[in-house]
């Protein structure tokens, strides 16, 4: 698919949602952890997950260029495609979160829906992220990843939050990933940012942003922002782990929602 094999996951029956996993990670990364179940989404749509270009198990792309998040937006289009949708559902996990508005700002009448997930720095707070990613990728095309296999190797941190939970397997997956890889992602993200504010204000599909506190990767003011921007936006922010794991059934409702009111994949 545009010059890569992407791997793929197709679950559950209706209207298509496409979701796309956080930077660095993978569908296998997210299936271990206990954030979001599932079943609730493909109980009302047919959920398509999958590893985005030189991640997980997808073919690797070195090109940094094709790592940046509205050359994601457009795979993730080319999905929708592929699944015979011409409107989905979009959604995803930081980097993912990204790439489902570049996907929409690209195209705005395939978009039944948005599902922000973990919005990441952006705009005023983007700079500081895209130097740590800069300097991440150095480090990494020259030491390669044996800073990760060694924290993969100790005992892990309690997964007393969500945050812990996705750092604790995104480390033990990157200790047997390509360095190549990673390297190419983190330029591909030190040289992106979410869309134009007024592109984001153009939008007319209904969103559902979720955002936990106490994450500078993935700050509220990213979140309110978007839902300040977006005219017709839903904002959750969780403080509690309770809250978390209220959100699979939430994003359902949202699909569900969207589903049969605005959905016309036939």
């Amino acid at each position: 698919m545009r010059g890569a094999e992407i791997a793929t996951r197709t679950s559950g029956a209706g209207p298509v949602c496409v979701w796309g996993h956080g930077l660095l990670g993978s569908m296998a990364q997210e299936d271990d952890v206990p954030l979001f179940d599932w079943a609730a989404v493909a109980a009302r749509a047919r959920l398509v997950r999958y590893d985005a270009r030189s991640h997980g198990i997808s073919e690797i792309d070195l090109d940094p260029a094709h790592l940046r998040w509205p050359e994601l937006g457009r795979d993730m289009l080319a999905l929708a495609d592929a699944h015979g949708a011409r409107r989905a559902c979009l959604g995803g996990v930081s980097m993912g979160c990204a790439t489902s508005l570049h996907a929409a700002v690209l195209a705005p009448a395939r978009v039944a829906g948005l599902v922000l997930m973990a919005p990441p720095t952006a705009w005023e707070t983007r700079p500081r992220q895209a130097r740590f990613y800069r300097v991440a990728a150095t480090l990494v095309e020259w030491a390669g990843l044996a800073p990760f296999r060694c924290l993969a190797s100790l005992p892990g941190p309690a997964r007393s939050s969500p945050v812990a939970a996705l750092q604790s397997a995104l480390v033990a997956h990157l200790a047997d990933a390509n360095a190549a890889a990673v390297a190419t992602a983190l330029r591909g993200a030190a040289a992106s940012d979410l869309p134009d504010p007024d592109s984001i204000r153009a939008l007319r599909a209904p969103a559902l942003i979720l955002a936990w506190v106490g994450d500078s990767v993935h700050p509220t003011s990213s979140a309110t922002r978007l839902a300040d921007l977006l005219p017709h936006a839903e904002l959750h922010q969780a403080a509690t782990l309770d809250e978390i794991r209220a959100w699979p059934e939430r994003v359902a409702r949202f699909v569900a929602t969207w589903g049969s009111e605005r959905g016309q994949n036939e």
